[in-house]
């Protein structure tokens, strides 16, 4: 029996190790991949540029700002307001309104991005009369609300009931718990959640279609049609030119190696946490 059960664990603990093996090793070979197709169309010059005609060089350097400037905008919205609904729903939301609101949430995640661009394009573009970086942050804000408030909700239930109550028995009252206690010790998976939206949001490319649209000079305005790397990676991969094909190749290179640091600085800012 003894002998089995070591068998058994054996195989088990082989055939894991395999599964993960296998998670990285096609991580590594698509990382991989892109790097040997982008890095030789990488420069200075690519990355400070505006897109110009074939032949004539050009880079993606206002839509680098520009997927900036809209992650920003929308980060500004979507990360506060999702972590204050996901520490409501954790605290208070044991009733029949917080029921409601996981509904909706869990529904949200689901939707496909391109409805959310539909939306806001019907919302605010058609009222407005024109395409802009409001709605696009907008859009992109709505998909990282659902995102921040499940993570949040879930990390904040993991922190351990006895802090509370040890707040609570010093006579601290229940907001100041939350703020002073609760959300710092859940602040490292919080902040893994507010990742996980932002690398969703930094490739989306269909809502932006609808909203931001797009733009081949660099812009500072909410009023007024903004670049994204997903949008230029997009326009670039459906050109008839080998020139754009490498240019897409180089700026989905780009695109992962901004996520990546950003998800570096988020982790080193938050690695004092419990």
């Amino acid at each position: 029996m003894i002998e089995r059960r070591r068998l058994v664990n054996t195989i088990m603990t082989t055939l894991t190790a395999l599964c993960a093996f296998a998670v990285v090793g096609i991580l590594v070979l698509i990382l991989g991949y892109i790097s040997f197709q982008g890095i030789s169309s990488l420069s200075w010059q690519f990355l400070v540029q505006t897109p110009k005609p074939v032949g004539e060089g050009g880079g993606i350097g206002n839509a680098i700002v520009g997927s900036l400037t809209l992650l920003g905008l929308a980060s500004l919205v979507g990360i506060p307001l999702g972590i204050a609904i996901g520490t409501y729903l954790a605290e208070l939301g044991s009733g029949w309104f917080g029921t409601i609101v996981r509904f909706v949430a869990d529904a949200m995640i689901g939707i496909p991005s391109i409805v959310f661009g539909v939306f806001v394009y019907a919302l605010v573009v058609l009222q407005q009369g024109y395409f802009s970086t409001l709605a696009g942050s907008i859009a992109l804000a709505l998909i990282m609300i659902p995102i921040v408030t499940r993570t949040t909700e879930e990390i904040v239930k993991l922190v351990p009931k006895s802090m509370r109550e040890g707040a609570l028995a010093l006579g601290a009252p229940e907001w100041r718990v939350t703020w002073d206690i609760v959300l710092p010790a859940a602040k490292t998976g919080i902040a893994t959640g507010a990742m996980l939206a932002v690398a969703r949001v930094l490739g989306e490319t269909a809502p932006l279609l609808f909203t931001a649209f797009g733009s081949r000079f660099y812009n500072i305005y909410l009023d007024e049609p903004m670049a994204s790397m997903p949008v230029q990676i997009y326009n670039y991969a459906i050109s008839p030119f080998e020139e754009w094909h490498a240019k897409a190749w180089a700026a989905t290179l780009v695109l992962i190696t901004l996520i990546l640091v950003i998800n570096i600085i988020v982790r080193y800012t938050t690695r004092k946490g419990y």
